[in-house]
């Protein structure tokens, strides 16, 4: 038997069609002899019923909560040497942001790439390494202003509502629904 794994107005991912969409209508398709529905199809405003396969929910991503210590590293490059390399801001490396306590894992770039920018490159990582700073931060600067919205200057309430959209975009990912019964689906088939 079916259950229904979404509720009317709820926002879902259509992986189908690549666009997020919310819930217009749950029909449960209902067959003599049966206490519940065989199969239920939710009406999203896209022309076609969908069923809960094709559609994901935003959830929070848990990873986000414990970044650690992010930092730059220099590696040598073993491909050139630093006299071969005098443009670059550090000849002879490249860098490496560890997002690990055992300094590896993270983030690496391309010998190629390196050499095509650099001084790209070195902006890149260090902004990446200050990635957690600022993601505490931007949440300091929501957490600010939702104690006291009243008290916040209009420009403070705008930039917290950039920085919960920016992220939100960060930590929300897909997943599918859980295992649930949608609440009064009897009520619904009516």
């Amino acid at each position: 038997m079916a259950r229904a794994q979404f509720q009317k107005g709820q926002k879902v991912w259509v992986e189908c069609v690549g666009a997020w969409a919310h819930i217009e209508k749950v029909q449960p398709v209902w067959a003599k002899g049966f206490d519940e529905p065989v199969r239920v199809t939710y009406e999203i405003g896209l022309g076609r019923e969908f069923l809960a396969h094709e559609l994901l929910l935003p959830v929070e991503d848990e990873a986000s909560e414990e970044l650690g210590d992010w930092r730059l590293l220099r590696a040598r490059n073993k491909w050139q040497l630093a006299e071969d390399t005098p443009h670059h801001p550090f000849p002879g490396t490249y860098p490496v942001v560890v997002t690990d306590p055992a300094d590896w894992g993270g983030w690496r770039v391309p010998g190629a790439e390196y050499d095509r920018d650099p001084d790209r490159i070195e902006f890149q990582a260090r902004l990446i390494a200050a990635a957690p700073r600022l993601m505490s931060l931007a949440q300091s600067l929501i957490d600010a202003v939702a104690e006291s919205p009243d008290d916040a200057p209009s420009e403070s309430i705008a930039l917290a509502r950039q920085a919960r959209d920016i992220l939100k975009s960060v930590t929300d990912v897909l997943a599918t629904p859980p295992e649930t019964v949608a609440p009064k689906i009897r009520a619904q088939a009516a």
